[in-house]
């Protein structure tokens, strides 16, 4: 089934519509996904705050991916390189490429807040819960997972909405997209010994939690922005 979704005016007085990026046939499933996801962050954060080592999920999941050889091991290093600056960087610029071509500004925003405040989030995350690994570098939450599942969230918002599709078909392209993004990205990351498989589930919800509220504050923003330029009558500034 497919839903028309609510579009405003484009700010210069164009008239032409500019769609939301979070349609509002998903609003009434990630809204809740989302704050389900920060208390799962929340909780992990709790139990595994300022330890230095596995817990005992985390060891039964390690053992059975230790000693990946290659080719997974090439292939677990060439999904850890999309969470590396240079890769992440080649990934943003070519979405943000698309949106611009596609004339959706506001999609661009997206895509440059939607991936890069999760990851910041995470960073911020590490000091304060204080888990670490290998040494004494901080784990928890993986922002390398996190910035992978948020591209993909980002992605499938805007497909779902460019496409116009319903409530349920929608939140599982969404859902779907970040589950395999996030889970390549986990994999990699405790294949490759870089964090612990909870700090990777810190990771994925990190996204989960952000991702949704960014867009629902993009939208209000350049709505409300729109709304002062036609009652002025005067074109947005730049």
């Amino acid at each position: 089934m497919i839903t028309t979704a609510t579009t405003t005016a484009e700010p210069g007085g164009t008239g032409r519509p500019t769609p939301p990026v979070l349609p509002p046939a998903l609003r009434a499933t990630l809204g809740p996904a989302a704050v389900l996801a920060a208390l799962v962050v929340l909780l992990l954060g709790v139990l595994y705050g300022g330890r230095g080592g596995p817990g005992a999920v985390d060891e039964r999941i390690a053992a059975a991916l230790d000693g990946v050889r290659p080719p997974w091991r090439t292939l677990a290093l060439a999904v850890d390189f999309l969470g590396e600056p240079a890769g992440a960087a080649a990934l943003i610029a070519v979405a943000v490429a698309g949106c611009l071509l596609l004339r959706r500004p506001r999609a661009a925003v997206f895509v440059v807040l939607g991936t890069g405040v999760p990851v910041v989030a995470t960073t911020l995350l590490k000091h304060v819960v204080g888990r670490t690994i290998n040494g004494g570098h901080l784990s928890y939450p993986s922002g390398h997972t996190a910035f992978l599942t948020a591209l993909a969230l980002v992605a499938g918002v805007l497909v779902a909405g460019r496409l116009g599709l319903a409530r349920v078909p929608g939140a599982l392209l969404v859902l779907t997209g970040a589950l395999v993004a996030g889970g390549a990205m986990g994999w990699a990351q405790v294949a490759l010994d870089a964090h612990y498989p909870t700090d990777t589930v810190g990771g994925w919800c990190t996204a989960l939690a952000l991702v949704p509220a960014l867009a629902r504050l993009i939208d209000r923003t350049a709505d409300r922005r729109a709304a002062r330029t036609a009652a002025t009558g005067r074109p947005a500034r730049p």
